[in-house]
C-alpha cells in the first residue's frame, strides 16, 4: 500500500525511532509503534513493527495479533517462529509445539528453522520435558563447526537445557562454545561459565562502603577541629582563682 509523501515520512520516522529504541528502550519503542499505527495500520511493515514492539513489551497477545495481521497482508512464513513464541508467552506451549510441526516451518529459511528449533525446544521445557528439548536442539546446525548468526544462541540454549538435565559438565563444554561463537555479546555465557567454575566478581571498590568510609572520615575531622577549639577556649579563659591570687598579690604588695 502506498501513502502520501508526507504521510508516509511520518510513518518512516517512528519506524526509524521503534528500531532504534527497541533493545534499549522497548517501552518507548513500543510508544512510537501505535504513533506508527495510528498512521498506516493498512501497511504491513507497519504491523510487523507493532507486532515486535508488543513482543519485546511482554504484551504477547496484542504482538501475536500483529503478526498474524502482517501474515495476512504479505503471505509470508518469516513471522511463524515469532508467532509460536508468542503462544509460549501466553502460557500456550502445546500450541507452539503444534506450530512446529505445520507445513509453514518447511518455508522458512535456514535461520528461520533453527529460530523454529529453539522456539520448540522452549516448549518442550515450559511442559517440563527437559530431555526432550535436548534432543530437539541436537541438530546439523548444533554440530557444524561453522559459525553462523544463530550459533551462539544455538550452543547457549542446548547448554542450558543440559544443565537443566543435572549434566553440569556437558554444560560447561557447550556455555564456552557458545562464548567462543559470541563475539558480538548475545549471550551471557561467559557469566555462565563464570558461575559454574565458582568465580565470584567482586566490586573493587563498594560504593556505599567508600560514602560510609568518607562520612566516618568528615565526622572525626570535625571531631578533631571540635576538640581543638575547645583546647584553645580553655587556654584563653584565665582560671577564676589565678586571678583571685593575683588580686591577693597586689594588695599584699
Amino acid at each position: 500500500m502506498s501513502l502520501p509523501k508526507g504521510l508516509a515520512e511520518d510513518v518512516a520516522r517512528n519506524l526509524v525511532m521503534v528500531a532504534n529504541l527497541i533493545d534499549e528502550d522497548p517501552e518507548q519503542a513500543y510508544a512510537y509503534s501505535k504513533i506508527a499505527l495510528r498512521l498506516a495500520s493498512r501497511v504491513a511493515a507497519v504491523r510487523e513493527a507493532a507486532g515486535f514492539a508488543a513482543y519485546a513489551t511482554q504484551k504477547y497477545a496484542e504482538a501475536l495479533a500483529e503478526f498474524r495481521a502482517a501474515r495476512r497482508m504479505t503471505g509470508s512464513v518469516e513471522l511463524w517462529p515469532v508467532m509460536a513464541d508468542c503462544e509460549r508467552g501466553l502460557g500456550r506451549p502445546e500450541r507452539a509445539m503444534a506450530m512446529a510441526g505445520e507445513p509453514e516451518v518447511q518455508k522458512l529459511d535456514k535461520a528461520g528453522q533453527v529460530e523454529m528449533r529453539l522456539v520448540a525446544a522452549g516448549a518442550r521445557r515450559d511442559m517440563g520435558q527437559i530431555d526432550a528439548a535436548i534432543v530437539t536442539l541436537q541438530s546439523p546446525e548444533l554440530a557444524s563447526n561453522s559459525i553462523q548468526p544463530w550459533t551462539p544462541r544455538l550452543r547457549y540454549a542446548y547448554a542450558d537445557a543440559l544443565l537443566a538435565a543435572g549434566r553440569e559438565a556437558e554444560a560447561r563444554e557447550w556455555f564456552a562454545k557458545a562464548l567462543e561463537a559470541d563475539k558480538d555479546g548475545a549471550t551471557d555465557a561467559s557469566d555462565r561459565l563464570a558461575e559454574l567454575d565458582g568465580v565470584e566478581f567482586v566490586d573493587a571498590i563498594d560504593t556505599d562502603d567508600a560514602d560510609e568510609a568518607d562520612e566516618a572520615d568528615d565526622a572525626t575531622d570535625l571531631d578533631d577541629a571540635d576538640g581543638a577549639d575547645d583546647a584553645t577556649d580553655t587556654d584563653d579563659v584565665s582560671d577564676p582563682d589565678d586571678a583571685s591570687d593575683d588580686v591577693d598579690g597586689d594588695k599584699s604588695e
